[in-house]
């Protein structure tokens, strides 16, 4: 893949879609193609592909680039432990429209050490996402957290808040079928991350931290949220995922998934700067032994008010 270049035009179908949201059972109306046209307002013609899915194909083709360029012995000789994805969503993909993938060239700095590429995905009518991969010797989103005045998470109500906090709970547990699912319904080789001849069991970055679309949903649910008249879209993710927790997880493994928010997210004013309401949630990914695996923030906005915002700017 020559530095910078965009792939070759490809596109998901609705099969590719199931698998995803299937695989991490995310059960949003806007995948569903019984009942996204019965969303309030929405726009787009029909399914939608899950952003946790382009997320995926990001990381996959990023990990192509570090292989082809033989970065992986930078990234282990200046313990480049986390893994940091900043994107924004433009735009979304529709089963059947094609659109390509840029990997910008990678920025190399020795201090502090890290690696660094500008990632795009594009289709016709413009811009879908785009944002960085970063990989760095600290976390870059979202401060450090202690677990340990929480209850005992591995004893705690599924699908719950947390007593006397604002964490909601959703245990989730590691499936190789699952990921594999998820990889090949994101356009990925899943023999790059799982062959049973060969021994390798390498679940990707993406697979947990795609589970949090169902802790998000679950959460808004409890909150008797409506999801065909008032829904929500992602407006961008900040994740960062500690490689070395990745490289333990194995099939059965627990993850449990926090999530705190929303909160609302202060608009920049001025020249260029968005005028849509916007909330953020934090999350965290524990395994069993309280180790956290990632770290997010995610930012959504109600569809209405990105329309709205869209419509005035013509």
């Amino acid at each position: 893949m020559p530095d910078g270049n965009s792939r070759d035009a490809r596109c998901f179908q609705q099969i590719h879609i199931d698998a995803a949201r299937n695989s991490t059972d995310d059960f949003n109306p806007f995948h569903e193609p019984r009942k996204c046209g019965r969303i309030r307002g929405n726009p787009y013609a029909g399914a939608i592909v899950l952003g946790f899915q382009l997320e995926q194909l990001l990381e996959h083709e990023v990990d192509i680039h570090r292989d082809l360029h033989g970065e992986r012995d930078f990234i282990a000789q200046h313990g480049l432990h986390y893994s940091n994805y900043q994107l924004t969503f433009a735009d979304a993909l529709v089963p059947g429209e094609p659109f390509g993938i840029e990997i910008k060239p990678t920025i190399t700095r020795t201090d502090p050490p890290s690696l660094s590429n500008r990632v795009l995905i594009r289709k016709d009518t413009g811009v879908v996402m785009t944002g960085h991969k970063r990989e760095t010797t600290e976390p870059l989103c979202v401060r450090e957290r202690s677990f340990a005045s929480l209850p005992d998470l591995r004893k705690a109500a599924d699908r719950a808040f947390l007593p006397g906090t604002r964490c909601f709970l959703k245990r989730k547990y590691m499936n190789t079928g699952n990921a594999k699912n998820f990889v090949a319904g994101s356009l990925c080789d899943q023999g790059y991350y799982f062959d049973e001849l060969e021994d390798r069991v390498h679940f990707p970055e993406m697979f947990p931290v795609a589970l949090l679309s169902c802790a998000l949903l679950e959460k808004a649910m409890k909150e008797q949220h409506d999801f065909m008249t008032d829904p929500m879209v992602y407006m961008s993710h900040r994740v960062c995922v500690d490689r070395r927790v990745n490289r333990g997880l194995r099939s059965n493994d627990v993850l449990h998934i926090l999530v705190e928010g929303p909160d609302d997210v202060v608009s920049e004013a001025g020249l260029g700067k968005s005028s849509i309401a916007r909330v953020a949630f934090r999350a965290f990914g524990v395994v069993s032994d309280g180790q956290t695996l990632y770290r997010a923030e995610v930012e959504m906005a109600p569809l209405q008010s990105i329309v709205g915002a869209r419509r005035s700017a013509l």
